[in-house]
C-alpha cells in the first residue's frame, strides 16, 4: 500500500499531528488483515466451512464425512432404517403355561378313597380333606419334588413319569394304578412350587427377582409390577426381552402406550430393564446452547428445534443448520456407501443439513428423527461474521484515533 507508506509518522513543525480517520481505518484493516482476523470471535464452523466438505472427493474430507441435505427422500430412508423393534412383532405374545410339570418343580397329591377305605383309609386321612358326612376319606401324600429324570415316588405304586405331563394327566395315571389297591380312588395333584415356569427380571429395578408364571399368562407390566417396577423415571426406560436366541427392547414409555406391546410372557425369558437416558446437545447460533434430554420413544427434529428455542434472529443462517450424526450406513444412499470409511463400531459419520428457509422442510422436520449423541449445530450469517469484523476495527482503531486526537 504505496499511500499507506507515504504517510508520515512523525510530522515536521507546522504540519497537523493527526492521523486522517481513512488512513486509521486503513491501518486497522491492514492490521486485522496480516493477522487473519485471529482475534475476531467465532462460534464454530460457518456455513461455507462445513459446505466446503462437499468439495474433497466424494462429498467428504479424507473419504469419512459425508453432507446430506435433508430432503423427504433422505427423511423417509432414514426413518425406515430406525430400526424400531416391538415386542409383538419380533417377540410375539406368548401362551399360558397351562399345568405342565417340569424337572425340579414340587407337588402336592391328594388321594381319596370311598368308604370303606381299603388302602389309605386306615391312616385316618388328612384332616383337611375329610369330606363332610365321612363319605370319603382323603390322604395328602407328601410333598414331591420331580427328580432329574421327571420321576416322583407315590407310595404302593413306586415311580410315576410326570415332567412333560399335565397335572390332570398325572392324576389320571395314577387313579388308573391304584385301582384293585384301593376302593374306587380319586386323585387330585397340583403344583406347589414350579421350578421351570419362571421369569427372570434383572436391572434397574427395585427387586431382581424369579416371577413364576401361572395358567393366567401374565404379561410385561405385571411381572415388572412384581418385582416393585423400575427406580428411574419411566421415560428413560428401555426394557429388553431375551427368549431363547432372540432379543428385542423398546421404550417402556411405548409398552405402556400400546397395549400390543404388553405381550404375555413365557417360562425362562429374561426381562431385563436399562436406564438410558437419551439426549443430543445444540451449539451455535441456537436459542440455546446445551446438552437436552429426550425420551426413549425418541422425538423429531421439529420438537428439537423448539426445545432450543429456535434460531436466534441476528446470529443465525437459515440455510446453515447442520445434524452431525454417526449414522448407520444402511440409512444413507447407497452411492455415498462406496469407499466409505466407517467407524469401529460400524456407523458412518454424516452431517445433514436443513435449509429451515424453505416452508417445506417443516414438513419433513415433522418425521425426522433426532438420535442419541446427535449435535445440532446452527451456523453463523455471513453478514454477522462481517459485523464482527467491522467491530474488531473499530474497537481498535478508535482508541488509538482517540489517543491521538487528545495528545498535545
Amino acid at each position: 500500500m504505496k499511500g499507506l507508506d507515504q504517510a508520515p509518522f512523525v510530522i515536521g513543525p507546522g504540519m497537523n499531528p493527526i492521523f486522517s480517520a481513512p488512513r486509521l481505518a486503513l491501518l486497522g484493516a491492514v492490521v486485522c488483515a496480516t493477522s487473519a482476523c485471529s482475534i475476531m470471535p467465532a462460534g464454530g464452523p460457518s456455513t461455507h466451512a462445513v459446505n466446503k466438505l462437499a468439495d474433497k472427493g466424494s462429498t467428504s474430507i479424507n473419504g469419512d464425512i459425508k453432507i446430506i441435505p435433508v430432503t423427504d427422500v433422505v427423511a423417509r430412508r432414514v426413518i425406515a432404517n430406525e430400526g424400531s423393534t416391538y415386542f409383538a412383532d419380533t417377540i410375539g405374545d406368548g401362551t399360558p403355561v397351562g399345568s405342565m410339570i417340569g424337572r425340579g418343580d414340587v407337588l402336592d397329591i391328594a388321594v381319596w378313597e370311598a368308604p370303606p377305605a381299603a388302602l389309605f383309609g386306615s391312616g385316618g386321612g388328612d384332616p383337611r380333606i375329610v369330606s363332610s358326612g365321612a363319605t370319603a376319606r382323603g390322604t395328602t401324600l407328601p410333598e414331591q419334588m420331580v427328580d432329574s429324570d421327571g420321576r416322583i415316588t407315590i407310595p404302593f405304586i413306586g415311580y410315576v413319569q410326570v415332567a412333560g405331563r399335565t397335572l390332570q394327566q398325572v392324576a389320571q395315571t395314577i387313579r388308573q394304578r391304584l385301582i384293585g389297591m384301593a376302593h374306587d380312588p380319586q386323585v387330585v395333584v397340583r403344583t406347589v412350587r414350579s421350578a421351570t415356569t419362571n421369569v427372570t427380571v434383572v436391572g434397574d429395578v427395585a427387586n431382581s427377582a424369579r416371577v413364576p408364571l401361572t395358567a393366567r399368562g401374565e404379561r410385561l407390566l405385571e411381572v415388572l409390577a412384581t418385582v416393585g417396577g423400575v427406580k428411574q423415571p419411566i421415560n428413560k426406560m428401555t426394557v429388553q426381552i431375551t427368549r431363547g436366541g432372540r432379543i428385542a427392547s423398546m421404550p417402556l414409555e411405548g409398552v405402556i402406550k400400546d397395549p400390543r406391546q404388553n405381550i404375555r410372557l413365557q417360562p425362562d425369558d429374561v426381562v431385563t430393564a436399562l436406564y438410558q437416558p437419551y439426549s443430543f446437545t445444540a451449539l451455535g447460533a441456537a436459542g440455546r446452547n446445551e446438552e437436552l434430554p429426550f425420551e426413549g420413544t425418541g422425538i423429531t427434529l421439529s420438537q428439537a428445534l423448539g426445545r432450543i428455542a429456535g434460531l436466534q434472529d441476528n446470529r443465525a443462517n437459515t440455510r446453515g443448520v447442520f445434524i452431525f450424526r454417526l449414522e448407520k450406513p444402511e440409512a444413507v444412499d447407497p452411492a455415498m456407501r462406496v469407499n466409505a470409511r466407517l467407524t469401529p463400531d460400524g456407523k458412518l459419520p454424516v452431517i445433514y443439513q436443513i435449509d429451515v428457509k424453505d416452508p417445506g422442510i417443516f414438513f419433513v422436520a415433522q418425521g425426522f428423527p433426532i438420535k442419541d449423541k446427535d449435535v445440532l449445530y446452527v451456523s453463523n450469517a455471513p453478514l454477522v461474521d462481517i459485523q464482527k469484523f467491522v467491530n474488531v476495527i473499530y474497537s481498535t482503531v478508535l482508541p488509538v484515533a482517540t489517543a491521538v486526537a487528545v495528545a498535545p
